[in-house]
């Protein structure tokens, strides 16, 4: 008898180097693994603890943000490979960059202390100033890497940085150091990370002084840095306005309530935004169109997964915080329903600015942060007045909303 040979599917192409299963996976590694530290650390020490930890790090967001320089993104895109010399000045810049921002962090951590009720977490404050200095001496090798999709590579290299994160948290807390055990995780996982950015990638910059021969990047990367500039504001203006005027505990329970939002819709979109930036830069240089067909084919099939997560989450908002997190963490139910909503577009956001990046056109992007910002800055005054921190939390969903509108206006126009 001839025997039946059944075809088998090669399992080979989803997974080599530059399969997008990689990202899947290093992003459900990494977000898993982040889930259970914040989760543990929020049932273990209370909003209070949780609110005192987004203040530093909420000190740490804003001071990079300002001095973003595109750099990263500006490699990615460019039509050229950078050269040693040119990897050497993007090291000189980020480098520099990361220990004036450290400085500025311990300077200013008397000030932030007092402005934001923090009590005896000055210490906290100024430990926060380490973990831009220690992303600012990465190798820019990280970004070749990234340039030719190796996600394999960068998986690995994220999953080892977010594994030490979490154990050594989870460890501190459980010995006694209380909220400090966040921050000696972040340092330790980010420790971890530049140092295999030097260890495994390459091809590595010179380690020396060199300013000149990035300037054909400024173009590009000013945008980013414009970007990032009005992102500070639409990402942080609301934490900071509840941490200054109802204290920590107030802003545990937000941030809480938006953490958790964002782990279960927005981190997903995140993972899929690492692979489509340099998905759509690379479709984008074949100047055939094939960048637009991909953008709209994943942009429906993200929409409709949104809505059904949405409605999901909200019906089941209250059994899920008793479940997770416990009674004490009840009130911030009513805000994990707005979030859901919020992150939602905040995920469809992710995927405009990846393709906006992506084929050259990051002002758009910015134009729309811009929009926002002006709108957030027309709706939240009087929204904060009528229902207090739910008003901050519709306010900002109504500006991402029309951010997403914008964007996606301005790509149908330039697709057709």
């Amino acid at each position: 008898m001839r025997s039946i040979r059944v075809p088998l599917v090669s399992m080979r192409p989803a997974f080599n180097g530059s399969a997008a299963t990689w990202v899947l996976i290093q992003q459900v590694v990494v977000r898993g693994l982040a889930a259970v530290k914040f989760l543990a650390i929020g049932r273990l020490l209370g909003p209070a603890a949780i609110g005192s930890v987004g203040v530093a790090l909420l000190s740490v967001a804003i001071a990079e943000a300002l001095s973003d320089t595109g750099l990263a993104q500006a490699v990615v895109q460019a039509k050229g490979m950078p050269t040693r010399r040119e990897l050497g000045a993007v090291w000189t810049t980020l480098t520099t960059r990361g220990m004036l921002i450290a400085l500025l962090l311990i300077a200013l951590a008397p000030l932030m202390n007092a402005q934001f009720h923090l009590g005896g977490s000055l210490l906290l404050l100024q430990m926060a100033a380490a973990l831009p200095l220690i992303r600012g001496v990465a190798s820019p090798a990280y970004y070749i890497i990234q340039r030719e999709r190796r996600f394999a590579q960068l998986a690995g290299v994220e999953t080892f940085s977010a594994f030490a994160d979490c154990a050594i948290c989870l460890a501190c807390a459980w010995s006694g150091t209380g909220v400090f055990a966040v921050l000696i995780g972040m340092v330790a996982g980010e420790t971890l990370k530049t140092v295999l950015t030097w260890t495994t990638m390459g091809p590595r910059p010179p380690v020396r002084l060199a300013w000149h021969g990035i300037g054909h990047y400024v173009n590009f990367s000013r945008w980013i840095w414009a970007g990032s500039v009005v992102n500070l504001l639409l990402n942080q203006f609301d934490k900071v306005l509840v941490a200054k005027l109802l204290g920590p505990v107030a802003l545990g329970a937000y941030q809480m309530s938006s953490k958790l939002a964002q782990m279960l819709l927005v981190d997903a979109s995140i993972a899929l935004g690492q692979y489509l930036f340099p998905t759509f830069s690379a479709h984008h240089r074949r100047e055939d169109g094939s960048a637009a067909r991909l953008f709209f084919r994943y942009l429906t099939v993200i929409v409709i997964g949104e809505v059904a997560i949405v409605l999901l989450l909200r019906w089941t908002a209250a059994p899920l915080f008793m479940l997770v997190l416990g009674p004490a963490w009840m009130s911030a139910v009513p805000l994990f329903r707005i979030f859901v909503i919020n992150m939602a577009f905040g995920a469809t956001n992710s995927m405009l600015v990846a393709y906006l990046r992506g084929v050259g056109a990051p002002k758009v992007a910015t134009h729309a942060a811009v929009l926002q910002a002006i709108a957030l800055v027309i709706i939240v005054p009087p929204s904060t007045h009528l229902w207090g921190v739910t008003g901050v939390a519709w306010a900002m969903t109504a500006g991402l909303a029309g951010s997403a509108t914008w964007m996606l206006y301005r790509i149908v126009k330039m697709s057709s």
